[in-house]
Protein backbone atom coordinates (compact mmCIF):
# COMPACT_ATOMS: atom_id res chain seq x y z
CA UNK A 1 0.00 0.00 0.00
CA UNK A 2 1.44 3.34 -1.03
CA UNK A 3 0.46 6.84 -0.01
CA UNK A 4 -2.48 5.68 2.10
CA UNK A 5 -4.10 7.79 4.78
CA UNK A 6 -6.40 6.30 7.39
CA UNK A 7 -8.15 9.05 9.35
CA UNK A 8 -10.33 6.67 11.35
CA UNK A 9 -11.67 3.16 11.51
CA UNK A 10 -15.15 1.77 11.92
CA UNK A 11 -14.29 -0.11 15.10
CA UNK A 12 -11.26 -1.22 17.03
CA UNK A 13 -11.82 -4.84 15.99
CA UNK A 14 -12.59 -4.35 12.31
CA UNK A 15 -10.60 -1.59 10.58
CA UNK A 16 -11.09 -0.54 7.00
CA UNK A 17 -7.98 -1.76 5.24
CA UNK A 18 -6.58 -2.20 1.75
CA UNK A 19 -7.48 -5.89 1.51
CA UNK A 20 -11.11 -5.20 2.40
CA UNK A 21 -11.39 -2.39 -0.14
CA UNK A 22 -9.68 -4.51 -2.76
CA UNK A 23 -12.33 -7.20 -2.35
CA UNK A 24 -15.11 -4.60 -2.69
CA UNK A 25 -13.58 -3.19 -5.87
CA UNK A 26 -13.11 -6.63 -7.39
CA UNK A 27 -16.75 -7.46 -6.74
CA UNK A 28 -17.82 -4.09 -8.14
CA UNK A 29 -15.84 -4.57 -11.37
CA UNK A 30 -16.52 -8.33 -11.44
CA UNK A 31 -12.84 -9.19 -11.79
CA UNK A 32 -10.38 -11.31 -9.84
CA UNK A 33 -7.26 -9.21 -10.44
CA UNK A 34 -5.96 -6.12 -12.23
CA UNK A 35 -6.79 -3.56 -9.51
CA UNK A 36 -4.19 -1.61 -7.54
CA UNK A 37 -5.15 0.76 -4.72
CA UNK A 38 -2.90 3.83 -4.59
CA UNK A 39 -4.63 5.84 -1.86
CA UNK A 40 -7.64 5.72 0.42
CA UNK A 41 -9.03 7.92 3.15
CA UNK A 42 -11.61 7.01 5.81
CA UNK A 43 -13.70 9.54 7.72
CA UNK A 44 -16.32 9.06 10.40
CA UNK A 45 -19.83 9.81 9.25
CA UNK A 46 -21.13 11.31 6.05
CA UNK A 47 -24.65 12.37 6.89
CA UNK A 48 -26.15 15.36 8.62
CA UNK A 49 -28.20 14.73 11.72
CA UNK A 50 -28.40 11.68 13.95
CA UNK A 51 -28.59 8.09 12.76
CA UNK A 52 -29.26 5.63 15.57
CA UNK A 53 -29.67 2.61 13.29
CA UNK A 54 -26.18 2.57 11.72
CA UNK A 55 -22.60 3.61 12.19
CA UNK A 56 -21.56 5.38 9.02
CA UNK A 57 -18.17 5.80 7.38
CA UNK A 58 -17.20 7.79 4.32
CA UNK A 59 -14.36 6.32 2.26
CA UNK A 60 -12.57 7.81 -0.74
CA UNK A 61 -10.35 5.38 -2.63
CA UNK A 62 -8.06 6.05 -5.61
CA UNK A 63 -7.11 2.98 -7.59
CA UNK A 64 -5.75 1.85 -10.94
CA UNK A 65 -7.84 -0.50 -13.05
CA UNK A 66 -6.70 -2.50 -16.06
CA UNK A 67 -9.21 -1.85 -18.83
CA UNK A 68 -9.47 -4.05 -21.91
CA UNK A 69 -12.32 -2.44 -23.84
CA UNK A 70 -12.80 -0.28 -25.80
CA UNK A 71 -9.16 0.75 -25.35
CA UNK A 72 -6.74 -1.36 -23.36
CA UNK A 73 -4.53 0.13 -20.68
CA UNK A 74 -4.43 1.11 -17.03
CA UNK A 75 -6.93 3.75 -15.92
CA UNK A 76 -6.85 5.67 -12.64
CA UNK A 77 -10.25 6.04 -10.94
CA UNK A 78 -11.61 7.54 -7.74
CA UNK A 79 -14.56 6.06 -5.92
CA UNK A 80 -16.39 7.64 -2.97
CA UNK A 81 -18.44 5.21 -0.93
CA UNK A 82 -20.49 5.10 2.23
CA UNK A 83 -20.14 2.09 4.53
CA UNK A 84 -23.06 1.42 6.87
CA UNK A 85 -22.37 -0.85 9.82
CA UNK A 86 -24.24 -1.98 12.88
CA UNK A 87 -24.08 0.54 15.74
CA UNK A 88 -21.19 -0.07 18.12
CA UNK A 89 -23.34 0.85 21.12
CA UNK A 90 -24.54 -2.52 22.53
CA UNK A 91 -28.14 -1.40 23.18
CA UNK A 92 -28.54 0.16 19.73
CA UNK A 93 -26.91 -2.86 18.11
CA UNK A 94 -29.33 -5.25 19.80
CA UNK A 95 -32.30 -3.01 18.90
CA UNK A 96 -31.26 -2.96 15.22
CA UNK A 97 -30.53 -6.66 14.87
CA UNK A 98 -33.50 -7.88 16.93
CA UNK A 99 -35.90 -5.80 14.80
CA UNK A 100 -33.94 -6.70 11.62
CA UNK A 101 -33.48 -3.09 10.48
CA UNK A 102 -30.17 -4.13 8.91
CA UNK A 103 -31.78 -7.02 7.03
CA UNK A 104 -34.57 -4.86 5.59
CA UNK A 105 -32.23 -2.24 4.17
CA UNK A 106 -29.89 -4.84 2.69
CA UNK A 107 -32.84 -6.70 1.18
CA UNK A 108 -34.20 -3.49 -0.29
CA UNK A 109 -31.02 -3.14 -2.34
CA UNK A 110 -30.55 -6.83 -3.16
CA UNK A 111 -34.14 -7.95 -3.70
CA UNK A 112 -36.72 -5.16 -4.06
CA UNK A 113 -34.63 -2.74 -6.11
CA UNK A 114 -33.48 -5.31 -8.72
CA UNK A 115 -37.07 -6.55 -9.07
CA UNK A 116 -38.40 -3.03 -9.65
CA UNK A 117 -35.70 -2.33 -12.23
CA UNK A 118 -36.38 -5.60 -14.06
CA UNK A 119 -40.13 -4.98 -13.96
CA UNK A 120 -39.68 -1.51 -15.42
CA UNK A 121 -37.53 -2.83 -18.25
CA UNK A 122 -40.10 -5.50 -19.07
CA UNK A 123 -43.33 -3.53 -18.77
CA UNK A 124 -42.57 0.07 -19.73
CA UNK A 125 -42.04 0.66 -23.46
CA UNK A 126 -38.74 2.40 -24.17
CA UNK A 127 -40.49 5.14 -26.15
CA UNK A 128 -42.34 6.21 -22.98
CA UNK A 129 -39.06 6.78 -21.12
CA UNK A 130 -37.86 5.02 -18.01
CA UNK A 131 -38.49 6.25 -14.48
CA UNK A 132 -35.43 7.13 -12.42
CA UNK A 133 -35.24 5.19 -9.16
CA UNK A 134 -33.64 7.76 -6.88
CA UNK A 135 -31.45 5.74 -4.52
CA UNK A 136 -27.67 5.36 -4.27
CA UNK A 137 -25.86 2.68 -6.24
CA UNK A 138 -25.17 -0.36 -4.05
CA UNK A 139 -21.69 -1.88 -4.36
CA UNK A 140 -21.74 -4.60 -1.72
CA UNK A 141 -23.91 -6.09 1.01
CA UNK A 142 -23.39 -8.65 3.72
CA UNK A 143 -26.00 -9.75 6.26
CA UNK A 144 -25.13 -11.31 9.60
CA UNK A 145 -28.15 -12.55 11.62
CA UNK A 146 -28.41 -11.80 15.32
CA UNK A 147 -25.86 -13.91 17.19
CA UNK A 148 -24.02 -14.96 14.04
CA UNK A 149 -20.31 -15.69 14.38
CA UNK A 150 -19.75 -17.06 10.90
CA UNK A 151 -16.70 -15.43 9.26
CA UNK A 152 -17.04 -14.08 5.72
CA UNK A 153 -14.62 -12.96 3.05
CA UNK A 154 -15.12 -9.27 3.79
CA UNK A 155 -15.78 -9.43 7.50
CA UNK A 156 -13.46 -9.62 10.46
CA UNK A 157 -11.85 -13.05 10.85
CA UNK A 158 -13.48 -13.29 14.28
CA UNK A 159 -17.03 -12.05 13.81
CA UNK A 160 -19.53 -11.48 11.05
CA UNK A 161 -20.93 -8.02 10.53
CA UNK A 162 -23.90 -6.67 8.57
CA UNK A 163 -22.43 -4.32 5.98
CA UNK A 164 -23.93 -2.11 3.30
CA UNK A 165 -21.64 -0.28 0.85
CA UNK A 166 -23.26 2.49 -1.18
CA UNK A 167 -22.11 5.23 -3.50
CA UNK A 168 -21.48 8.47 -1.62
CA UNK A 169 -23.89 10.78 -3.40
CA UNK A 170 -22.27 13.83 -1.85
CA UNK A 171 -19.36 13.34 -4.22
CA UNK A 172 -21.87 13.96 -7.03
CA UNK A 173 -23.05 17.25 -5.56
CA UNK A 174 -25.92 16.07 -3.39
CA UNK A 175 -26.39 17.71 0.00
CA UNK A 176 -28.46 17.02 3.07
CA UNK A 177 -31.42 19.18 3.99
CA UNK A 178 -31.51 21.54 6.95
CA UNK A 179 -33.97 20.18 9.51
CA UNK A 180 -34.10 23.47 11.40
CA UNK A 181 -35.23 25.54 8.42
CA UNK A 182 -37.10 22.68 6.73
CA UNK A 183 -37.38 21.83 3.06
CA UNK A 184 -38.05 24.42 0.39
CA UNK A 185 -41.08 23.92 -1.82
CA UNK A 186 -38.82 22.78 -4.65
CA UNK A 187 -37.08 20.23 -2.45
CA UNK A 188 -40.44 18.92 -1.25
CA UNK A 189 -41.62 18.51 -4.83
CA UNK A 190 -38.39 16.70 -5.75
CA UNK A 191 -38.84 14.35 -2.78
CA UNK A 192 -42.42 13.61 -3.82
CA UNK A 193 -41.39 12.83 -7.40
CA UNK A 194 -38.67 10.52 -6.06
CA UNK A 195 -40.96 8.48 -3.79
CA UNK A 196 -43.70 8.26 -6.44
CA UNK A 197 -41.40 6.14 -8.61
CA UNK A 198 -40.96 3.51 -5.88
CA UNK A 199 -44.66 3.56 -5.08
CA UNK A 200 -45.74 3.29 -8.72
CA UNK A 201 -43.33 0.53 -9.70
CA UNK A 202 -44.20 -1.57 -6.66
CA UNK A 203 -47.91 -1.10 -7.35
CA UNK A 204 -47.37 -2.00 -10.99
CA UNK A 205 -45.39 -5.11 -10.01
CA UNK A 206 -48.23 -6.20 -7.75
CA UNK A 207 -51.01 -5.55 -10.27
CA UNK A 208 -49.41 -6.61 -13.56
CA UNK A 209 -47.66 -9.73 -12.23
CA UNK A 210 -50.34 -10.54 -9.65
CA UNK A 211 -47.77 -10.64 -6.85
CA UNK A 212 -48.49 -10.63 -3.13
CA UNK A 213 -45.73 -8.23 -2.05
CA UNK A 214 -45.81 -9.30 1.60
CA UNK A 215 -45.38 -12.91 0.54
CA UNK A 216 -42.70 -12.10 -2.01
CA UNK A 217 -40.77 -9.95 0.47
CA UNK A 218 -41.29 -11.53 3.92
CA UNK A 219 -38.57 -9.31 5.38
CA UNK A 220 -40.77 -6.20 5.06
CA UNK A 221 -41.59 -4.47 8.34
CA UNK A 222 -44.73 -6.45 9.15
CA UNK A 223 -47.62 -4.55 10.70
CA UNK A 224 -47.59 -6.30 14.08
CA UNK A 225 -43.84 -5.96 14.56
CA UNK A 226 -43.78 -2.39 13.29
CA UNK A 227 -46.66 -1.47 15.59
CA UNK A 228 -44.77 -2.77 18.61
CA UNK A 229 -41.61 -0.84 17.67
CA UNK A 230 -43.44 2.41 16.99
CA UNK A 231 -45.59 2.06 20.11
CA UNK A 232 -42.46 1.69 22.21
CA UNK A 233 -41.11 4.93 20.77
CA UNK A 234 -44.42 6.74 21.32
CA UNK A 235 -44.47 5.65 24.95
CA UNK A 236 -40.98 7.10 25.36
CA UNK A 237 -41.82 10.36 23.60
CA UNK A 238 -45.30 11.11 24.93
CA UNK A 239 -44.21 12.09 28.49
CA UNK A 240 -41.58 14.41 27.03
CA UNK A 241 -44.15 16.04 24.72
CA UNK A 242 -46.65 16.33 27.56
CA UNK A 243 -44.12 18.11 29.77
CA UNK A 244 -43.23 20.41 26.88
CA UNK A 245 -46.89 21.33 26.18
CA UNK A 246 -47.63 21.95 29.86
CA UNK A 247 -45.17 24.84 29.65
CA UNK A 248 -46.92 26.33 26.58
CA UNK A 249 -50.02 28.42 27.35
CA UNK A 250 -52.91 28.01 24.94
CA UNK A 251 -52.38 24.32 24.17
CA UNK A 252 -54.70 22.90 26.81
CA UNK A 253 -57.08 21.39 24.21
CA UNK A 254 -54.27 19.68 22.34
CA UNK A 255 -52.84 18.34 25.57
CA UNK A 256 -56.23 16.99 26.61
CA UNK A 257 -56.70 15.32 23.20
CA UNK A 258 -53.28 13.67 23.46
CA UNK A 259 -54.08 12.36 26.94
CA UNK A 260 -57.30 10.78 25.62
CA UNK A 261 -55.60 9.26 22.60
CA UNK A 262 -52.63 7.88 24.52
CA UNK A 263 -54.28 4.59 25.64
CA UNK A 264 -55.37 3.99 22.03
CA UNK A 265 -52.13 4.66 20.19
CA UNK A 266 -51.15 1.02 19.64
CA UNK A 267 -54.51 0.26 18.04
CA UNK A 268 -54.31 3.38 15.89
CA UNK A 269 -50.76 2.68 14.72
CA UNK A 270 -51.68 -0.86 13.71
CA UNK A 271 -54.84 0.27 11.95
CA UNK A 272 -53.14 3.09 10.06
CA UNK A 273 -50.16 0.98 8.96
CA UNK A 274 -52.45 -1.52 7.27
CA UNK A 275 -52.78 -0.86 3.53
CA UNK A 276 -56.16 -0.16 1.99
CA UNK A 277 -56.39 -2.44 -1.02
CA UNK A 278 -55.98 -2.41 -3.91
CA UNK A 279 -53.52 0.44 -3.29
CA UNK A 280 -51.17 -1.33 -0.88
CA UNK A 281 -47.57 -0.87 -2.03
CA UNK A 282 -43.95 -0.55 -0.93
CA UNK A 283 -43.45 2.46 1.36
CA UNK A 284 -40.33 3.96 2.91
CA UNK A 285 -42.11 4.62 6.23
CA UNK A 286 -39.35 6.90 7.54
CA UNK A 287 -39.73 9.49 4.82
CA UNK A 288 -38.48 12.77 6.27
CA UNK A 289 -35.83 15.33 5.44
CA UNK A 290 -32.90 13.68 7.26
CA UNK A 291 -33.25 10.66 4.98
CA UNK A 292 -33.05 12.74 1.80
CA UNK A 293 -30.28 14.34 -0.26
CA UNK A 294 -30.80 17.08 -2.84
CA UNK A 295 -28.90 18.46 -5.79
CA UNK A 296 -29.61 21.71 -7.61
CA UNK A 297 -30.18 25.36 -6.93
CA UNK A 298 -31.65 26.36 -3.58
CA UNK A 299 -34.37 28.39 -5.31
CA UNK A 300 -37.74 26.68 -4.95
CA UNK A 301 -38.34 26.07 -8.64
CA UNK A 302 -34.84 24.88 -9.55
CA UNK A 303 -34.13 21.89 -7.34
CA UNK A 304 -32.74 19.23 -9.66
CA UNK A 305 -33.30 15.91 -7.96
CA UNK A 306 -33.65 14.02 -4.69
CA UNK A 307 -32.01 10.82 -3.45
CA UNK A 308 -33.78 8.68 -0.84
CA UNK A 309 -31.64 7.04 1.86
CA UNK A 310 -32.16 4.69 4.82
CA UNK A 311 -34.61 1.95 3.86
CA UNK A 312 -34.49 0.14 7.22
CA UNK A 313 -38.25 0.54 7.75
CA UNK A 314 -39.44 -0.45 4.28
CA UNK A 315 -43.02 -1.66 4.61
CA UNK A 316 -46.09 -2.80 2.69
CA UNK A 317 -48.47 0.01 3.59
CA UNK A 318 -50.39 3.09 2.41
CA UNK A 319 -48.80 5.53 0.01
CA UNK A 320 -50.19 8.46 2.00
CA UNK A 321 -48.16 7.44 5.06
CA UNK A 322 -44.95 8.58 3.35
CA UNK A 323 -46.56 11.80 2.16
CA UNK A 324 -47.99 12.72 5.55
CA UNK A 325 -44.76 12.14 7.45
CA UNK A 326 -42.80 14.25 4.97
CA UNK A 327 -45.21 17.18 5.08
CA UNK A 328 -45.72 17.46 8.83
CA UNK A 329 -42.14 16.73 9.88
CA UNK A 330 -39.98 18.43 7.30
CA UNK A 331 -41.41 21.60 5.80
CA UNK A 332 -42.09 25.01 7.36
CA UNK A 333 -45.61 25.57 8.63
CA UNK A 334 -46.32 28.32 6.09
CA UNK A 335 -45.25 26.08 3.21
CA UNK A 336 -47.39 23.22 4.49
CA UNK A 337 -50.45 25.37 5.06
CA UNK A 338 -50.25 27.12 1.70
CA UNK A 339 -49.24 24.19 -0.50
CA UNK A 340 -50.59 20.90 0.85
CA UNK A 341 -53.32 20.67 -1.80
CA UNK A 342 -50.81 21.52 -4.55
CA UNK A 343 -48.36 18.88 -3.28
CA UNK A 344 -51.06 16.21 -3.10
CA UNK A 345 -52.09 17.13 -6.65
CA UNK A 346 -48.45 16.72 -7.72
CA UNK A 347 -48.24 13.30 -6.09
CA UNK A 348 -51.53 12.06 -7.52
CA UNK A 349 -50.88 13.36 -11.01
CA UNK A 350 -47.38 11.87 -11.08
CA UNK A 351 -48.58 8.53 -9.71
CA UNK A 352 -51.33 8.35 -12.31
CA UNK A 353 -48.92 9.23 -15.11
CA UNK A 354 -46.33 6.66 -13.98
CA UNK A 355 -48.93 3.91 -13.67
CA UNK A 356 -50.33 4.65 -17.13
CA UNK A 357 -46.87 3.90 -18.53
CA UNK A 358 -47.38 0.38 -17.16
CA UNK A 359 -50.93 0.25 -18.56
CA UNK A 360 -52.46 0.60 -15.10
CA UNK A 361 -55.18 3.21 -14.70
CA UNK A 362 -55.51 3.86 -10.97
CA UNK A 363 -58.91 5.50 -11.46
CA UNK A 364 -60.59 3.14 -13.94
CA UNK A 365 -58.83 -0.08 -12.94
CA UNK A 366 -58.33 0.41 -9.19
CA UNK A 367 -61.05 2.90 -8.30
CA UNK A 368 -58.57 5.27 -6.68
CA UNK A 369 -59.66 8.90 -6.95
CA UNK A 370 -58.00 12.12 -5.86
CA UNK A 371 -60.75 12.53 -3.25
CA UNK A 372 -60.08 9.09 -1.84
CA UNK A 373 -56.38 9.87 -1.59
CA UNK A 374 -57.23 13.07 0.30
CA UNK A 375 -59.29 11.09 2.81
CA UNK A 376 -56.51 8.53 3.30
CA UNK A 377 -54.01 11.36 3.68
CA UNK A 378 -56.04 12.74 6.57
CA UNK A 379 -55.87 9.32 8.24
CA UNK A 380 -52.12 9.16 7.64
CA UNK A 381 -51.61 12.54 9.33
CA UNK A 382 -52.54 10.94 12.64
CA UNK A 383 -49.99 8.14 12.13
CA UNK A 384 -47.36 10.69 11.10
CA UNK A 385 -48.01 12.67 14.28
CA UNK A 386 -47.56 9.55 16.40
CA UNK A 387 -44.28 8.77 14.65
CA UNK A 388 -43.13 12.34 15.27
CA UNK A 389 -44.02 11.97 18.94
CA UNK A 390 -41.78 8.90 18.99
CA UNK A 391 -38.87 11.11 17.89
CA UNK A 392 -39.94 14.30 19.66
CA UNK A 393 -36.51 14.70 21.27
CA UNK A 394 -35.19 15.75 17.84
CA UNK A 395 -37.46 18.81 17.87
CA UNK A 396 -37.43 19.84 21.53
CA UNK A 397 -34.60 22.26 22.19
CA UNK A 398 -34.66 23.54 18.62
CA UNK A 399 -36.87 26.67 18.59
CA UNK A 400 -37.76 26.46 14.89
CA UNK A 401 -38.60 22.76 15.11
CA UNK A 402 -40.54 23.30 18.32
CA UNK A 403 -42.71 25.92 16.62
CA UNK A 404 -43.27 23.61 13.65
CA UNK A 405 -44.43 20.90 16.08
CA UNK A 406 -46.76 23.30 17.89
CA UNK A 407 -48.23 24.44 14.56
CA UNK A 408 -48.86 20.84 13.51
CA UNK A 409 -50.59 20.02 16.79
CA UNK A 410 -52.77 23.12 16.56
CA UNK A 411 -53.70 22.48 12.92
CA UNK A 412 -54.47 18.79 13.42
CA UNK A 413 -56.64 19.60 16.41
CA UNK A 414 -58.51 22.34 14.57
CA UNK A 415 -59.07 20.04 11.58
CA UNK A 416 -60.48 17.27 13.77
CA UNK A 417 -57.65 14.87 12.98
CA UNK A 418 -56.33 14.66 16.53
CA UNK A 419 -59.26 12.40 17.32
CA UNK A 420 -60.22 12.17 21.01
CA UNK A 421 -61.77 8.70 20.69
CA UNK A 422 -61.61 5.56 18.59
CA UNK A 423 -65.32 5.68 17.79
CA UNK A 424 -64.90 8.98 15.99
CA UNK A 425 -61.94 7.62 14.04
CA UNK A 426 -63.83 4.44 13.09
CA UNK A 427 -66.83 6.46 11.89
CA UNK A 428 -64.45 8.53 9.82
CA UNK A 429 -62.88 5.42 8.23
CA UNK A 430 -66.30 3.89 7.57
CA UNK A 431 -67.54 7.09 5.93
CA UNK A 432 -64.56 7.22 3.57
CA UNK A 433 -64.80 3.54 2.69
CA UNK A 434 -68.49 3.78 1.79
CA UNK A 435 -68.68 7.25 0.22
CA UNK A 436 -65.44 7.73 -1.75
Amino acid sequence: MSDTEEESTCSDSWPINEDWLMDVLKKHHEVHSGIKITHFKVKQGCQDGVNNLSDILSVSVVYAFERNEPVSGEVSQCLDIVIKLLPQDPFSRYFVTEAQFDLREIKFYTSILPDLMAFQEQYIPKELGSMVISVPTCFYTQYAPLGSNTPTSLGSPDTAESILVLEDMRSLGYKGANFTTGLTLGQTEAAIRAIVTIHALSLGLKIKKKVDLNEKYPFLFQTKRATESYQQLVEQGMPQLTKFLEQKPGFENELKALSKIRPQTKYLIEKLLQPIEPMGLITHTDFWCNNLLFRGESDDERTDSCIILDWQMVTYSRLTNDLALLLISSIPSSTRRQNTSRLLDLYYGTLKSCCLKMDVDIEADLGYSRNKMDCEYRHSLLLALLLCIGSVDIAIGNPAAEQRLLDVLRDLYDEGILCPCLEQHDRWVAYCDTNL
